[in-house]
């Protein structure tokens, strides 16, 4: 049975701005994200309220958010790496998925000011249990990682993407999943996993542009 998911973008006041991004979606289709439980109303609220704040440098529209939270659940992703935490908002949507699969988010951010103010949101939202933010440059301490990665979320520098990929492509499991954000930007990384006959790549453009590619089993 084939299923079809529709992603919906965000709808008034401060979500609505949040969710503009290149090829967003008419108003008229636009509908905010529904909370099902207290704990998803907690982050959604943290989310409104980082943008209220003006908190979103160098982060995801709502539109590539609410992607990365459905794919996270469909896959019933337990291991999620992020690269480039930013001020947490990704890792919010994250969290939405992986509060129901009872999986982990590991999180790289270089910028200490950016990552002390992740580190606050995560602990508003309460989520800071199943989170794990590494300070420090990305290409280095991801050499720690051993786990099989279930998902892998890269959004850093864009000259670094290739690199992150051959690092951590051999972690991520077959039919794991290797998102990559504003790959407009990254056309030599957009080359190499279009060029790999172990990946699949398809391009979610309704946010800020999102690869999504498959490591094939």
């Amino acid at each position: 049975m084939r299923r079809t998911i529709a992603i919906l973008v965000l709808a008034s006041g401060a979500w609505a701005a949040f969710g503009q991004g290149r090829g967003a979606a008419p108003s008229s289709d636009r509908y905010p994200p529904l909370a099902k439980t207290d704990s998803e109303k907690r982050i959604l609220s943290t989310l409104e309220a980082i943008v209220k704040a003006g908190e979103t440098y160098a982060n995801v529209p709502a539109a590539d958010g609410r992607i990365l939270r459905l794919l996270t659940e469909a896959v019933n992703a337990k291991n999620v790496i992020e690269i480039g935490t930013s001020t947490g908002i990704s890792g919010l949507w994250f969290c939405l998925a992986l509060q129901k699969t009872g999986g982990r988010l590991t999180t790289f951010e270089i910028d200490p000011r950016r990552a002390a103010m992740a580190r606050a949101h995560f602990q508003n939202a309460g989520v800071d249990a199943i989170v794990t933010l590494v300070e420090g440059d990305a290409h280095r301490n991801i050499a720690r990682l051993r786990d099989p990665i279930d998902l892998l979320f890269i959004d850093a520098e864009k000259s670094g993407y290739s690199d992150y990929l051959h690092k951590l492509l051999p972690l991520v499991r077959p039919g794991g999943l290797i998102l990559a954000h504003n790959v407009d930007m990254a056309p030599q990384y957009m080359k190499e996993v279009r060029a790999d006959p172990d990946l699949e790549t398809v391009v979610y453009m309704q946010g800020e542009g999102l690869a999504i590619t498959l490591k094939k089993r």
